[in-house]
């Protein structure tokens, strides 16, 4: 791939994460804003409003974000991506199971978080099973 093209590529990147936090916020404004919790839409818009600024400004600065949104980024940029993927999720299965495990402690079924677990655990034996074989 041509140098100028590989440019545009990963500018492309680097603007396109942080324009999906911005559309994703102005989505969650949206549609807390017609379920009548304008407030808990507005803190949502600005949580990702200011994700989406730290990541433009990480793409002007930072080597490790630039890294990270290259079309093929080299093996340690790579290493870098798939474990904070592997955190980020951790993270959200550890936070779901506590709120399953409150609801079930509270007296409520844990209906929604009970389905993010199970999609969570499902996910991960077909994750092991499927790279175990293309690994």
């Amino acid at each position: 791939m041509p140098k100028r093209a590989q440019q545009m590529t990963s500018s492309t990147a680097r603007r396109s994460v942080p324009g999906f936090f911005l559309v994703l916020g102005v989505a969650c404004l949206v549609a807390a804003t017609f379920g009548g919790r304008l407030a808990i839409g507005l803190v949502t818009f600005g949580i990702l409003a200011v994700c989406s600024l730290v990541l433009v400004l990480l793409g002007r600065r930072s080597e490790t974000y630039q890294g990270l949104t290259e079309k093929a980024p080299d093996e340690r940029f790579a290493r870098i991506g798939g474990r904070a993927w592997a955190g980020t999720g951790v993270v959200l299965t550890v936070g779901n199971l506590s709120a399953f495990i409150g609801e079930l402690a509270s007296g409520r079924s844990g209906d929604p978080y009970f389905w993010f677990v199970a999609t969570a655990a499902i996910a991960y034996i077909g994750f092991v099973a499927f790279w175990s074989r293309h690994t």
